[in-house]
C-alpha cells in the first residue's frame, strides 16, 4: 500500500501477460481473414484499428507487437499461408512507421523476410520490394519513415525532402442524405483543427531523437523545450533533423553510428546542458502519428475535381490571378526574358497577340527606364525570313511521357537571355505532390469518377499540366445509407448492387473487405449518432484513422475498364451522345408518348409479343482469344450490360451481356410468349431497332444519366485519349500504316481507371 493510504497501485501487466494478450489480438485478426467473424458484428473491421491504439496508449507494445508479427509472418510463409502474409505485413509496417524505437536485428529480420517476397509473383514481389527498399533506409536513419510521413502529408517546407501529399474526401450530396455528409465533414474538420504546423514539426524532432538515442533520450524535458522555444526557433531546430536524416539516408554508407552521433549533437544543442546518459528512466514515450491533410468535399460541379487539383498544385495565395481557374493554365514555366522588367518589378503577363508579324506595323512603345533600355536592345529579337515548317509528332514527346504514365518530360528549354546564346535546357518535372482522391458512397458515384478521369485525360491530351507533376491516388470507401435519395437512387439496384465495385475489391483482396467493406453500414451509424462526448471519440479516433490507414498503405491498384458509349437518338436532327460507363448499362423499353403510337405497340404486342424488335451485331469473346463476329436478330424487353465481373477469375476488360429475349410458341390454346435470358460475353457490341421504336439508356445504376428516345448504341472500350491523339497524328502523316507503328505502339491504349487496394488482386 503506498504512502498516504491512497490505496492498492495499479500494477501494470507483466511481459508475458502482454505477450499473451497481443498474440490472442493477432490470432483473431487472422481468423477473420479465414471468414470466422467475431461474434458481435460491432467488432468487424475494428480489430487492426484496437491492436494498433495498443501502441498509442503504451508504446511499450510497438516491441512485442512487432516481434509477435514476425514470428506470424515467418509461421505463414513455411505453412504456404499466402492470404496471411500481405494483411500481417502492412500490419508490421504501420507498428514500425509508428514505433518510438525498434532494434535493428528486428528490423534486419523483416528486410530479410521482405526480399524472400521477390521470389513470389505478384503482389507479394511488388510490396516486399516497396517495403524493402524503405526498411533499407530506416535502418541507416531510424525515425526516416515516419519523418517522410510526416512531411509530405502536412506540406512542411522542406529542400532535403520537398514531397506533398493531400487526402480529398469526394462524396455526391444527391446520393447521400445530408446528416451523413454534414457528419462527415464536421469530423474530417475536427482533425484538422487539433493539430499544427509547429505541432507537427516537433512530432518529427521528438521522434527523430528518440528513434536514434533510445531510452536515453528525456523525452519530456525535449518537449517542454520545444513547446517553450517560438516557432521560429521550432522550425529551425526541424530543418536541422530533417537534414540529418536525409542525409544519412542518402549516403547509405556513412553508418548508423554517425547518423546517431549527429543527432546527439543536435539534441545536446537543442536541450543545452542536459546530456543524454542523465535522462530519467522512464522507458519510451510514444509520440503520435498526426492525422494527415484531409478535406471533404461535396461534388456538385462536372469539373470539381479538376479544379481541386489545379488547386492543390497552385494555390490561389500563390497565383497571380485569382480568376485563373477559368482560364487555361501553362504547361511549362514562362520564358525569363519575356517574365517582365526585372529591375523596375513590372510583371507581364501572357496576352493574345493580334499584330500582323511585320515590324512596322507594330505600335510606338513607350520609352522604357534607362536601366531597362540597354538590355531590352541586347535582348531584341530580330525577324529574319524563313518558311513555315509543319509539325512533327515527335514534337509530342512530353505529351507521349505523360500519357504512358512515366514521371514526366523535360518541358521546352528556356529561351536565351541573350541573342545567340543556346538555350539552356530546363530540369526534368519531378512528381512532387500526391492528390490522395477518396469516394464514399456506392457504384454511382465512381461511375461519375469514370467520367471525370475521362475529361481529365481528355483535358491532358490536349495540353498537359497536372500529369507530369501530379501523382494521382484514387480509392474507394462504400457507403451505403438506410435510406437512398428518391432523386437519384436506382429503382431496380439492392444495397448490395449497388456496391459491385466494392465487392470485387473484397473477393480479390481480404484485407480489403476486412477493413474497409465493414464500413459500408458503419459509417451511416457512426454519422446519425446523437451529439455527445462519446460519438466524437469513436468518430476521431476511428473513421479518420481508417481513411489514413486505407490512404497511407493501400498501395496497389486494380484497374478497371472504362466502357465508352455512342447513343443514337430517334430524331435524325439530333447530334449521338457520347458518354463513358464504369460498372453497368441498362436498356429499357420505352413507353409511348401518343395515343397513335401507343394504340400501335399495344397491337403488334399482341401478334409478336411484348417487348421491341433489336438487332444486335457483337465479337464474341471465346477461349482462345479469337474474334467472332456474331449478328442475332431477336424481340426484347431490354438488356444489361455489366463490366464487373461476378468471379474473380473473370475478365476484367469483357462485358456479361444478357438479353431478355422473348420467345413466341404457337399452340392448339392460341400463341404464348416466354422470356429467355440470353447470356453472353463481349467487348464491342452494336444494337439498333430496326422499326425505330425508341428505347431507354441507364449507365452506371444512376438514374440522373438517363438518355430517352434511343434507338441505337454502340459499346467499346474506351480508349485513352492520348492514344487516340497521337494515333490521329501518325495517321496523318503515314495514311497507308493501319497498324500502331513507332511511338504509339507503346502507348497504353485503354482507359483504365486504377482504385488503389492493400495487396491489388492476389492470384
Amino acid at each position: 500500500v503506498p504512502a498516504g493510504g491512497a490505496g492498492p497501485a495499479q500494477v501494470p501487466p507483466s511481459l508475458a501477460e502482454l505477450e499473451s494478450d497481443i498474440l490472442r489480438r493477432v490470432r483473431a485478426l487472422l481468423r477473420e481473414l479465414d471468414g470466422h467473424h467475431p461474434s458481435c458484428q460491432s467488432d468487424r473491421g475494428m480489430l487492426r484499428w484496437t491492436l494498433h491504439k495498443r501502441i498509442d496508449q503504451n508504446p511499450r507494445t510497438s516491441g512485442v507487437l512487432a516481434r509477435i508479427l514476425v514470428k506470424e509472418l515467418e509461421r505463414a510463409e513455411r505453412g504456404d499461408l499466402r492470404h496471411y502474409i500481405i494483411p500481417l505485413l502492412h500490419t508490421l509496417m504501420y507498428t514500425l512507421i509508428q514505433a518510438p524505437c525498434i532494434p535493428d536485428e528486428l528490423c534486419a529480420r523483416v528486410y530479410d523476410f521482405c526480399k524472400r517476397l521477390l521470389t513470389l509473383p505478384k503482389p507479394f514481389c511488388t510490396i516486399g520490394l516497396d517495403y524493402a527498399s524503405r526498411l533499407q533506409v530506416e535502418r541507416t536513419a531510424p525515425g526516416t519513415l515516419y519523418q517522410r510521413m510526416v512531411i509530405s502529408e502536412q506540406s512542411l517546407r522542406s529542400a532535403p525532402f520537398p514531397f506533398q501529399e493531400r487526402i480529398f474526401i469526394f462524396a455526391d450530396p444527391e446520393l447521400l442524405p445530408e446528416a451523413i455528409c454534414k457528419a462527415l465533414a464536421t469530423d474530417t474538420e475536427a482533425a484538422q483543427v487539433s493539430q499544427s504546423p509547429r505541432g507537427c514539426m516537433s512530432c518529427v524532432v521528438t521522434h527523430a531523437l528518440q528513434a536514434a538515442l533510445g531510452d536515453t533520450c528525456d523525452i519530456h524535458g525535449l518537449r517542454a523545450r520545444l513547446q517553450a522555444l517560438p516557432p521560429g526557433d521550432v522550425e529551425h531546430w526541424f530543418q536541422q533533423v530533417v537534414a540529418a536524416v536525409e542525409g544519412a539516408g542518402s549516403e547509405g554508407g556513412s553508418g548508423r553510428g554517425q547518423h546517431t552521433a549527429r543527432l546527439e549533437r543536435i539534441y545536446h544543442g537543442l536541450l543545452g546542458s542536459l546530456p543524454a546518459g542523465n535522462a530519467p528512466q522512464e522507458g519510451l514515450q510514444g509520440t503520435p502519428l498526426p492525422n494527415p491533410n484531409i478535406s471533404f468535399h461535396l461534388w456538385t460541379e462536372d469539373e470539381q475535381l479538376w479544379k481541386e487539383l489545379v488547386l492543390f498544385l497552385r494555390p490561389l495565395s500563390q497565383s497571380c490571378e485569382p480568376e485563373g481557374l477559368g482560364q487555361e493554365l501553362e504547361p511549362v514555366e514562362m520564358p525569363d526574358m519575356l517574365a517582365g522588367c526585372g529591375c523596375c518589378g513590372q510583371s507581364r503577363f501572357s496576352v493574345l497577340s493580334t499584330d500582323s508579324g511585320i515590324e512596322r506595323d507594330l505600335p510606338a512603345q513607350e520609352e522604357p527606364c534607362a536601366p531597362c533600355a540597354a538590355a531590352a536592345e541586347r535582348s531584341r529579337l530580330h525577324r529574319k525570313g524563313g518558311i513555315k515548317k509543319k509539325p512533327s509528332p515527335l514534337d509530342s514527346v512530353a505529351f507521349l511521357q505523360a500519357g504512358s504514365a512515366v514521371p514526366g518530360g523535360k518541358p521546352p528549354g528556356k529561351m536565351p537571355s541573350r541573342a545567340g546564346m543556346p538555350p539552356e535546357p530546363a530540369a526534368p518535372l519531378r512528381r512532387l505532390h500526391t492528390a490522395r482522391v477518396v469516394l464514399l458512397g456506392d457504384d454511382r458515384i465512381l461511375g461519375r469518377l469514370a467520367q471525370a478521369f475521362h475529361s481529365l485525360r481528355k483535358r491532358e491530351a490536349r495540353r498537359v499540366f497536372l500529369t507530369p507533376r501530379l501523382d494521382l491516388q484514387f480509392y474507394h470507401i462504400p457507403v451505403v445509407p438506410g435510406q437512398a435519395q428518391p432523386s437519384a437512387a436506382a429503382d431496380h439496384a439492392g444495397p448490395e448492387e449497388l456496391c459491385e465495385v466494392a465487392r470485387y475489391l473484397g473477393r480479390a483482396d481480404p484485407w480489403y473487405e476486412s477493413n474497409i467493406n465493414t464500413l459500408c453500414h458503419m459509417i451511416p451509424k457512426l454519422a446519425t449518432m446523437p451529439s455527445s462526448p462519446s460519438r466524437a471519440l469513436v468518430t476521431d479516433l476511428f473513421l479518420t484513422d481508417v481513411i489514413a490507414y486505407y490512404a497511407r498503405m493501400g498501395t496497389q491498384p486494380v484497374c478497371f475498364q472504362v466502357h465508352s458509349v455512342k447513343v443514337l437518338f430517334q430524331d435524325p436532327a439530333q447530334d449521338p451522345a457520347e458518354d463513358v460507363f464504369l460498372t453497368e448499362l441498362l436498356t429499357q423499353v420505352q413507353e409511348s408518348p401518343s395515343h397513335r403510337e401507343l394504340s400501335t405497340t399495344k397491337r403488334k404486342s399482341t401478334l409478336d409479343g411484348p417487348g421491341m424488335d433489336l438487332t444486335v451485331t457483337y465479337r464474341r469473346v471465346v477461349l482462345s482469344d479469337r474474334h467472332k463476329e456474331l449478328a442475332l436478330s431477336l424481340r426484347s424487353t431490354g438488356l444489361l450490360m455489366k463490366a464487373i465481373p461476378a468471379e474473380e477469375a473473370e475478365d476484367l476488360g469483357c462485358l456479361s451481356v444478357t438479353i431478355t429475349e422473348i420467345i413466341r410458341t404457337s399452340n392448339l390454346a392460341g400463341r404464348s410468349f416466354s422470356a429467355v435470358a440470353n447470356r453472353f460475353r463481349t467487348r464491342n457490341i452494336k444494337i439498333r431497332s430496326p422499326e425505330q421504336r425508341p428505347f431507354t439508356v441507364r449507365l452506371d445504376k444512376d438514374g440522373r444519366r438517363t438518355y430517352r428516345d434511343v434507338i441505337g448504341l454502340e459499346v467499346s472500350p474506351c480508349l485513352e485519349p492520348s492514344y487516340c491523339l497521337q494515333k490521329t497524328r501518325t495517321t496523318k502523316f503515314s495514311p497507308q500504316e493501319t497498324e500502331d507503328v513507332g511511338l504509339v505502339k507503346y502507348l497504353p491504349k485503354s482507359l483504365l481507371l486504377p482504385i488503389n487496394t492493400f495487396a491489388g488482386v492476389i492470384p
